[in-house]
């Protein structure tokens, strides 16, 4: 599974001065210490790969054999992993199932005799970065370790702008969208709503007396309340709908490709869940207060509105309607 001891020797002697020259180039460049871990049940190929890794300023462990490979990864986190392809016991394929099993980040390359390319090109159909291949060529090993930690770190980072952007997104009480993200969904699905030809409909929901709630249990109560509603109006409409805390005690809905007499239907749908009358007792987490009631004004475009503003308008002012009359009500907006 090596080359000929002669040329394995050869090759460990061959990067020591360039290796030391290089120590921390990798480290100093981006601040990152890249944990790497080595495997092969020869433990001159583990030892020469240690102290060439180690050189470039990352932070290497080895293991004799799969097995012990497999321990290692599931008492410990990798960025990459470097395994030889075939070892008795666990190969490289059970080493690199392994590891993506647990990390799906984390970049595996395999090592393998010249002779056996074809394997490692199999290999890397089922996730494996990339190969190298033995007898060692040095150049080689570092430019295909750099690229797997390189391609690592821009997978790490376009997942943190991913959580971030999601973050700047959502409400921190409720954890539906907030009212900036809103108003960015709403010209969105205005625009698609415009191109296909298809309606949108957007409720308006207020919870009624949610300041008696507070003046009476607390304002810790009033959060619960408003948590609560939240995760049922979520639940209760399609995936393909938007729900959004507009602000202090209202939610806004859109329901995307959804008429006005449809959408009139699921305002009435959720008031009564939201009051209880229209749903078992276990489908929401048990709560004390049983009289929440919601008011909803309805409007859709294009029907009632020609734009963004002036359809967020009249389901508000049909919400200010529907809480005249004493709340718990679903007002339509009319034209």
């Amino acid at each position: 599974m090596v080359g000929p001891p002669g040329e394995v020797e050869e090759v460990v002697r061959a990067p020591t001065e360039d290796a030391e020259a290089s120590a921390l180039s990798t480290e100093e460049g981006s601040g990152f210490l890249t944990k790497i871990l080595v495997v092969d049940d020869e433990e001159v190929v583990c030892r020469f790969l240690e102290k060439l890794l180690e050189g470039g300023g990352h932070d290497v462990h080895i293991s004799l054999g799969g097995q012990d490979a497999i321990v290692r990864l599931e008492e410990d986190s990798f960025d990459l992993v470097i395994t030889d392809l075939k070892m008795p016991g666990v190969d490289g394929v059970g080493v690199l199932r392994k590891a993506k099993e647990l990390d799906p980040l984390c970049e595996v390359i395999v090592i393998t005799a010249y002779a056996s390319v074809e394997s490692a090109v199999e290999v890397m159909k089922v996730g494996a970065y990339d190969y190298i291949s033995k007898p060692f060529n040095i150049d080689h090993i570092r430019l295909v370790v750099d690229k797997a930690i390189e391609k690592r770190r821009l997978l790490q980072a376009a997942g943190e702008r991913d959580f971030y952007k999601r973050l700047s997104q959502i409400d921190g009480l409720t954890e539906a969208y907030n009212r900036r993200a809103f108003d960015e969904l709403l010209k969105a699905e205005i625009a698609r709503s415009d191109r296909y030809r298809r309606p949108l409909s957007l409720l308006m929901v207020d919870l009624d007396h949610l300041k008696v709630v507070n003046d009476t249990f607390g304002h810790q109560a009033g959060d619960e309340v408003l948590r609560r509603v939240a995760w049922l109006l979520k639940r209760s409409v399609r995936n393909c709908d938007i729900v959004a805390r507009y602000g202090g005690d209202e939610f806004a809905v859109i329901l995307v490709e959804t008429g006005k007499m449809d959408a009139i239907s699921a305002a009435h749908r959720l008031g009564r869940l939201v009051q209880g009358t229209d749903r078992a007792r276990d489908e929401l987490p048990p709560r004390e207060d049983r009289g929440v009631t919601i008011s909803i004004g309805v409007a859709s475009y294009p029907t009632d509105a020609g734009g963004r503003e002036e359809l967020v308008e009249k389901a508000d002012h049909a919400l200010y309607e529907a809480k005249a009359e004493g709340g718990n009500a679903v007002r339509p907006t009319s034209l």
